[in-house]
Formats: C-alpha cells, structure tokens, sequence
C-alpha cells in the first residue's frame, strides 16, 4: 500500500470510529482481521469488530468520541500513525468525566485493508482521568501486564539472549 492509500484508509477508519458505525469501522479490515483492543479484548472478523465500535466502545464513550492520527508512515504491509482521541464517558460510574488518549497505533495490511491492528497506549493515565479507584487500577494492570508477557513476541523476545537480535 502506498502512502496516499493510506492517509485514505485512515481517514475511513477515524471518520467510521467517531460515528459509531461498526460497519463502515468494519469495512476497513479483512473479513478475518483482528483488532486487539485494550480495554475490550481481541475483536475477530468483521462482525465482532463492528459490533465492538458500535456497542461495546461507543456504549461507553458517548457522542462527543473524536480520534486523529498523525504523521502516518507505511512500509508495505506495515504501516503506524501516532494518535489523540478524547470522550466524555456515557458509563453511569464515570459519566461526564472527560478522557484523552495519546496512543500509537500498528496496522497490517492486506489487499488495501486492515488485516491486523493492535495499539500502544497509556490507559493508565485515562483510568486517572476517569476516577478509577487504585485498587481496580491495580488490578487492571496486573491483566495488561499478564497479556504482555503471554504476547508470541514477548515470549520470543525474552527467550533470546541480551544482545541478540530477531532474523
């Protein structure tokens, strides 16, 4: 995929998530993509992720979601762009507190479509703005930190000797 390409398929992609429309979210990934997301899980195939986007994250993030990326690159199949996004949570708990996200994000591509997307983010710093009490904070990041150390790249990363790097 070239760079014009997709600087296009990002605008798809934010223009689909800030709406809530799952099937236009869902349309700029194969039928048999993931979407590894934080706070939701691993989403399979287009139904799963738009229903992802439409109920589980928009249930939560309300009207107001917005989410921009910047300085795209892509390399072949491979492509990141770096992102801000923000909402005033909808959930009775954390209603009207606003949060903003600085994240990063990896793409595979296929065919001109998402085939895999995973992102690097602070959730840390949105629990804060949240009001998310210590101890389920606690708890959220002894999961996120359990997934890491399972992830196939970190159990290879780690069974390698310092210094050595991946062919």
């Amino acid at each position: 995929m070239d760079q014009a390409a997709f600087e296009n398929l990002l605008d798809r992609f934010t223009r689909a998530a800030e709406a809530g429309d799952g099937e236009a979210f869902a349309q700029c990934f194969t039928e048999d993509a993931v979407y590894h997301d934080y706070i939701y899980g691993d989403h399979v195939g287009r139904p799963e992720i738009a229903h992802m986007m439409s109920h589980l994250f928009h249930g939560d993030a309300g009207p107001d979601y917005r989410w921009e990326m910047f300085d795209p690159l892509v390399k072949g199949d491979l492509a990141y762009a770096w992102s801000l996004s923000s909402f005033t949570s909808t959930r009775e708990e954390f209603k009207g507190r606003r949060v903003i996200i600085d994240g990063m994000s990896r793409f595979r591509l296929r065919d001109g479509l998402i085939c895999d997307y995973a992102e690097s983010v602070n959730g840390g710093v949105a629990m804060a703005q949240l009001g998310v009490q210590p101890e389920r904070m606690a708890k959220v990041f002894r999961k996120w930190g359990g997934w890491l150390e399972a992830r196939p790249e970190t159990v290879e990363y780690l069974g390698r000797a310092k210094g050595t790097r991946r062919g």
